[in-house]
């Protein structure tokens, strides 16, 4: 682990250790349930990336979906996890930093993520790149996206834009079949989400 990975293990999982997850609501959020409910190959490879302690994984396996990897960069998650589904597959888990992940994946749900890097292009073309680099040639990027003003706080995360500038990273890689608000949000971020799906160029 380089000395960049390193300092962001150590910043989430004190974030975990203080309590500090106010991005975790506790359950699989409705749009991604909903989304989820419409999917009928359950044996589809799927990635959550900085899934935290991953609820939408937890629904995905409980509903027959075998093939899901959790990725996160602190290990306290991961642990949260294996404790409330304990015959998740551990080979499954993932530890480790998104940019150096390697694989192919049909589906990758993007949930508090792209939102929770310091808000530079090189970070956000980067994530935009890897995702793409992540995806089967007919793969989808799935998820939501904050829909709150990005301000030049650079330290107070999550960090937010508008349509108009996630569009402008992830149409570099990606073909937009929707990103519109979302209808569904959790009434605490009822009107402050968009939801998209994606396909990998």
């Amino acid at each position: 682990m380089n000395k960049n990975q390193s300092e962001e293990s150590s910043y989430w999982t004190k974030r975990y250790a203080e309590n500090r997850t106010g991005w975790d609501i506790g359950y699989a959020a409705t749009p991604f349930k909903n989304y989820i409910d419409q999917l009928t190959d359950k044996s589809i490879k799927i990635l959550i990336p900085g899934a935290g302690n991953a609820y939408e994984a937890e629904y995905l396996f409980q509903n027959g979906f075998y093939n899901v990897y959790v990725l996160d960069i602190s290990q306290t998650p991961l642990d949260s996890f294996l404790e409330r589904v304990s015959n998740f597959p551990k080979s499954q888990l993932l530890l480790g930093d998104f940019f150096t992940l390697s694989g192919d994946y049909d589906l990758i749900l993007e949930q508090t993520f792209f939102c929770s890097f310091v808000p530079t292009p090189e970070n956000r073309f980067a994530y935009v790149k890897q995702m793409a680099n992540l995806l089967t040639t007919n793969g989808k990027l799935v998820g939501l996206w904050f829909d709150i003003p990005l301000t030049g706080d650079m330290e107070k995360r999550p960090f937010g834009g508008d349509k108009q500038l996630y569009l402008s990273y992830l149409e570099t890689n990606f073909n937009t079949v929707t990103f519109e608000k979302c209808y569904n949000s959790i009434p605490e971020r009822l009107g402050n989400e968009f939801f998209g799906i994606f396909l990998k160029k």
